[in-house]
């Protein structure tokens, strides 16, 4: 059986390919030519800068109604600013690397000053996207004039050209929120101290004007402090408290002091701040003090919501000072409101601690009850003829009558300062 041969020829493999070296691409061809005629008619523009900015500014007060106001204001600081931002933005397209800081610095410079004259943002960002927009324009039409045959390179540039309109944008904004910031930061601060000073009485008449207007207050009106304190400095828990202490509609502005925050409420024509339903939290005190006329008045205010601040409870309460003007009078000279319970209790408060206590609550249960014996004794739990027994001990150890008026008021007093300055 013949066996069937293979030709060597036909299975022996063929050369290996050499490979061929990698060569570097250049520059393409088309970029250059398209960077050739994007130069070409950047210096046309640059050439013809003041008509490029005419266009501008009427493109401006045509589209942009923030800027029309502007324009009419100060029409050459617009006119001046455009030419700039123009000027900057041709002459990077013709040489970015020398350029762009210059760019860059002025589109900074825009967006500050813009933020503190108070042009809205995206005004301003509409502008530089209507002059980027000009100037993509007038690149092509440059073009279309001297070189129609080339209009069609002008699409390889365009993305860079976009791109930096692009990065300005974002820069004036950057620039402007920053300004933005400092500015609210200066606004905020100087209201601070406007409000401190009125509250401290120490405030100039010359800086009244200001003053209202930091405050967002009218200079002359009736107005009333109201001091907040609470337990937990938690600014959740302080809003709530602010939120307790003034009804809502009522006009106010809020500064925080070092140990209470101040409310100063324009009162207007009716009576002083009511707290709203379901008062404060536990452990929040609230005092509001009288009215008085005028933000130069203030000083006053405070100081009488203070008053009422240091007679509400410790465990939290409000106090409105024209409803406690006998316990304000009281606490207002702590040294006489001490020595007049001394002369009018001392007998009371030397007996010993239980005897002294029922007699004492005896005293203010029948003060509260308006003098009835029996209404004091249901609140007691204890019978009528045993509070007229305590008041009659409590006539015999203090040398006072209950039945003559004047020694009744020495009495609610001298009870009103016991109970406020035990400290």
């Amino acid at each position: 059986m013949q066996h069937a041969l293979r030709s060597r020829t036909a299975i022996r493999p063929g050369p290996a390919p050499v490979p061929r070296p990698r060569t570097r691409r250049g520059p393409s061809l088309i970029d250059a030519d398209a960077l050739r005629v994007l130069h070409r008619a950047a210096r046309a523009l640059l050439d013809d800068l003041p008509e490029l900015t005419d266009r501008l500014v009427a493109v401006l007060r045509d589209q942009e109604p923030a800027y029309r106001a502007d324009l009419a204001a100060d029409p050459a600081g617009t006119w001046q600013e455009a030419h700039r931002s123009l000027r900057h933005s041709v002459a990077s397209l013709l040489d970015p690397r020398s350029a762009r800081d210059a760019a860059r610095r002025c589109s900074w410079k825009i967006g500050t000053r813009r933020a503190e004259q108070g042009l809205p943002l995206d005004a301003l960002l509409h502008a530089f996207r209507l002059g980027g927009s000009l100037v993509w324009q007038r690149l092509v039409e440059e073009t279309s004039r001297t070189a129609p045959e080339d209009v069609r390179l002008l699409v390889h540039v365009a993305a860079d050209v976009w791109n930096f309109v692009d990065e300005h944008c974002t820069l004036v904004a950057d620039a402007y929120r920053q300004a933005e910031r400092q500015l609210n930061w200066r606004r905020e601060n100087r209201a601070r101290l406007l409000a401190a000073a009125l509250l401290d009485g120490t405030g100039r008449i010359a800086d009244l004007p200001e003053a209202a207007q930091a405050l967002g207050l009218p200079e002359h009106g009736r107005y009333a402090v109201v001091a907040v304190a609470g337990a937990d400095g938690h600014p959740r828990a302080c809003a709530a408290a602010r939120a307790a202490a003034v009804p809502e509609g009522l006009r106010v502005h809020w500064h925080t002091g070092a140990t209470a925050d101040y409310g100063i409420v324009l009162a207007g024509d009716g009576d002083l701040p009511q707290v709203p339903a379901g008062g404060p939290a536990a452990g929040t005190r609230i005092g509001v003090g009288s009215a008085v006329d005028g933000l130069a008045a203030l000083g006053d205010a405070r100081r009488l919501a203070d008053l009422a601040l240091s007679i509400c409870p410790e465990g939290g309460g409000t106090v409105r000072l024209p409803e406690h003007l006998p316990a304000a009078l009281v606490v207002s000279s702590p040294g006489l409101g001490r020595a007049l319970a001394d002369r009018v209790l001392g007998p009371l408060l030397r007996l010993e601690p239980a005897d002294r206590d029922v007699l004492l609550d005896t005293l203010t249960a029948w003060l509260a009850c308006d003098g009835s014996a029996r209404r004091a004794g249901e609140r007691l739990y204890c019978h009528r003829n045993t509070v007229l027994n305590r008041l009659r001990r409590c006539e015999q150890l203090t040398g006072r009558c209950l039945a003559r008026p004047a020694d009744v008021v020495e009495i609610s007093l001298a009870l009103t300062a016991r109970g406020l300055l035990r400290g």
